[in-house]
């Protein structure tokens, strides 16, 4: 970027913000920054190494700032106070992708119970349905 751009750039955000472009013959020239002998003479340039205006702060002060804080009361009231509830096949589809691809993360998948393979019909059905068969089918 040229300096002319970044000069024009920074009078911009000088300016008022209904003033910039209504008053382009009214600029200020930017402020210089002070130079480096002023910046030494000033205090900034000295050495921090020492204890005046330090604010000591006690042992305890920073043991309980650096202790993990529960959140879970607060965390299972708001969740308990949700409108929402979820349906479980959601619930359970959410936990079956989250659980991992590898088998040992996978519990045990029960087999399913086969239906005993048996007819729908009785033996009296079977008899009332050869009496009529045979009935309509008779000699003619």
């Amino acid at each position: 970027m040229s300096a002319s751009l970044l000069r024009k750039g920074l009078e911009l955000l000088a300016e008022p913000a209904g003033a910039a472009h209504a008053s382009h013959g009214s600029r200020q020239p930017l402020r210089k920054r002070p130079t480096k002998k002023v910046a030494v003479a000033s205090g900034r340039g000295r050495d921090k190494a020492t204890v005046k205006g330090k604010i000591t702060k006690s042992a305890l002060e920073v043991y309980q700032k650096h202790q993990a804080v529960n959140h879970l009361k607060k965390n299972l009231e708001y969740m308990m106070h949700g409108r929402f509830i979820a349906d479980s096949t959601i619930t359970q589809k959410v936990l079956s992708q989250n659980r991992g691809r590898k088998s040992r993360d996978r519990p045990a998948e029960e087999p399913q119970k086969k239906k005993s393979e048996g007819t729908v019909f009785t033996e009296e059905d079977f008899q009332r349905f050869e009496k009529e068969y045979f009935a309509a089918t008779g000699p003619a």
